[in-house]
């Protein structure tokens, strides 16, 4: 039975061929179908009373019908085994609202980080921050090439730890995708205290203490469950971002949580995202709870 799709926006941009590209691999590797959508809505506001005749509808349905066999023919040779298909739709709605909407019933969903700005497509920065603060399901992002590069493909997976629930659904992820990938997973978990500043030597390694015991409780079990998968357990005094963004160097993906309790997970809220989703040159997936 074939489960539900991962769905990959394209508005004719290089970033967002790449992510096709990304995402076509992806859907191998799940044995998922790939859906390919691109948006040719008018945003609203654009001009007073604009409207467009059948002729003008037909010739965006022709611009969008192009852009949507390039990224085929782009996914197809990035995975030309791809099961169990690949489809694909010109959507005349607007793309964040449907992206979220179509997020209910996706396994995946998979953006580029930036794009051609046109008045009719976009998938700029405000689609890949919306579809991450919103979707339904786990939100990749990607960062030009480096996303199916030979290179990178024997690089672990990074994911953020901060100890909650969230950050289990991101950790699992993590697991599986590094289990598929025949790689291994690389678990940070990053903190700091400006409160402690003041504290003594002694209580300062106590609280590592604790926080390493934090990261080794989140991790409990995966090893038993994906034994092919090696672990490398990192426990920093630093702010996350920061010590995210230095490990992704050595790393093919990173995978976070959308919120916790002031780690990794928090920051895809407020200025910290841009920080995050714009600067990591990796992909990035941004796993929310349901």
């Amino acid at each position: 039975m074939v489960g539900n799709p991962i769905l990959a926006a394209v508005d004719g941009s290089a970033s967002s061929y790449h992510a096709v590209a990304w995402a076509a691999v992806e859907a191998t590797r799940h044995r998922s179908p790939l859906h390919i959508l691109t948006s040719m809505a008018i945003p609203t506001g654009f001009g007073p009373g604009m409207s467009l005749g059948e002729a003008d509808l037909e010739l965006l349905r022709g611009d969008g019908e192009r852009i949507l066999d390039e990224a085929t023919r782009v996914a197809r040779t990035a995975a030309p085994a791809a099961e169990p298909g690949i489809t694909s739709e010109v959507t005349f709605e607007s793309i964040i609202p449907t992206l979220i909407e179509r997020s209910q019933h996706t396994r995946m969903l998979v953006v580029g980080s930036r794009g051609l700005g046109a008045f009719q497509r976009g998938l700029l920065g405000s689609v890949s921050t919306a579809t991450t603060q919103h979707a339904r399901c786990p939100v990749a992002v990607i960062h030009g090439t480096a996303a199916i590069d030979a290179v990178w493909a024997t690089k672990p997976i990074l994911v953020g730890v901060d100890g909650t629930d969230n950050s289990a659904l991101a950790i699992e992820l993590a697991f599986e995708e590094a289990s598929l990938r025949g790689v291994g997973v690389v678990a940070l978990h990053a903190w700091s205290d400006v409160t402690g500043l003041d504290l003594p030597i002694g209580d300062w390694a106590d609280l590592h203490r604790q926080e390493q015991v934090v990261l080794a409780e989140s991790l409990a079990g995966y090893s038993d469950k994906y034994p092919d998968v090696p672990v490398h357990r990192i426990v920093v005094v630093d702010r996350p971002v920061r010590s995210l963004l230095e490990e992704s160097a050595n790393a093919q993906l990173v995978v976070v949580g959308s919120h916790g309790r002031g780690g990794f997970a928090s920051m895809i809220l407020g200025s910290t995202s841009n920080a995050l989703l714009h600067s990591v040159e990796i992909p990035l997936i941004i796993v929310r709870s349901k």
